[in-house]
């Protein structure tokens, strides 16, 4: 295993405990309101009401659109689909793309200072780690062409 799949693999590990802890978290202290959709049909469970018409949100579905958005409409499973790809990536030797790695850790590092405390600068250190082996990845294939 070559220095860059490590450092990916790293990456990928902390995006999967980040994405899979964080909607663990949501289900634990939000199961009722989970179930509540199921209650209500699944369809529309969490309507994108428009208050625009005078209608005032209730509590209730304020805390119903707050469970969805910081769950299943959040960032935890897409998070946890890029560290399975990096992760998947990084087994047959494919080096992510820098960029990817300076989007995340740009967005995880406003996300830390939007809501401090929070691990999402922990995010950021896997965005690092994914520029650190694109940048190696990119000597090492000079070094090659120049040899």
């Amino acid at each position: 295993m070559t220095s860059g799949e490590r450092l990916l693999r790293w990456a990928s590990g902390i995006m999967v405990v980040l994405g899979s802890g964080h909607l663990s978290l949501v289900v634990f202290t939000a199961w009722a309101e989970m179930t509540g959709w199921v209650d209500r049909g699944v369809w529309a469970a969490v309507p994108l009401a428009f208050t625009g018409g005078g209608a005032a949100q209730t509590v209730e579905s304020v805390q119903n659109k707050l469970v969805f958005w910081s769950g299943l409409g959040g960032f935890a499973v897409p998070l946890g689909l890029l560290g399975y790809l990096t992760w998947h990536l990084a087994d047959r030797g494919v080096v992510v793309p820098a960029g990817v790695g300076w989007v995340l850790a740009l967005w995880c590092v406003l996300g830390g200072v939007l809501l401090v405390p929070s691990p999402f600068f922990v995010g950021a250190v896997s965005g690092a780690l994914i520029i650190v082996a694109a940048r190696r990845a990119d000597r090492g294939r000079q070094k090659n062409q120049h040899a």
